[in-house]
């Protein structure tokens, strides 16, 4: 997979501009593109001419619950104190021991 990021070919990176991904249509390239939105969709690779064709994904929208968030509110130190009890696998003995928290037994043996 092959990205390009500033596309100089159609008019270089300008703040704010929207990306949007277009995909190759013979060889599967994906290229990451900046043009304005009230452009018409492109149909052709800006360098090869060879015909492309935009990718639709997920919109990528800056929240306070993006994955920093989540990785903080997963972690260790807010699980305890929230109040909130850990287990971890161990892969050798196939049980669930305690490693955050103070409620419940130490070790969790599973059934079966």
């Amino acid at each position: 997979m092959t990205f390009v990021v500033d596309n100089t070919a159609l008019s270089g990176k300008i703040q704010g501009m929207p990306t949007y991904l277009y995909e190759v249509v013979a060889t599967g390239e994906v290229l990451e593109i900046e043009h304005p939105s009230s452009d018409p969709t492109l149909t052709e690779h800006p360098e090869t001419g060879q015909p492309i064709r935009k990718v639709f994904t997920a919109p990528n929208i800056g929240t306070r619950y993006g994955s920093d968030y989540s990785k903080n509110l997963l972690a260790d130190a807010s699980i305890a104190k929230s109040g909130f009890t850990k287990y971890v696998r161990d892969p050798v003995s196939k049980r669930y021991n305690r490693t955050v928290g103070n409620m419940g037994p130490a070790q969790l043996k599973p059934r079966g």
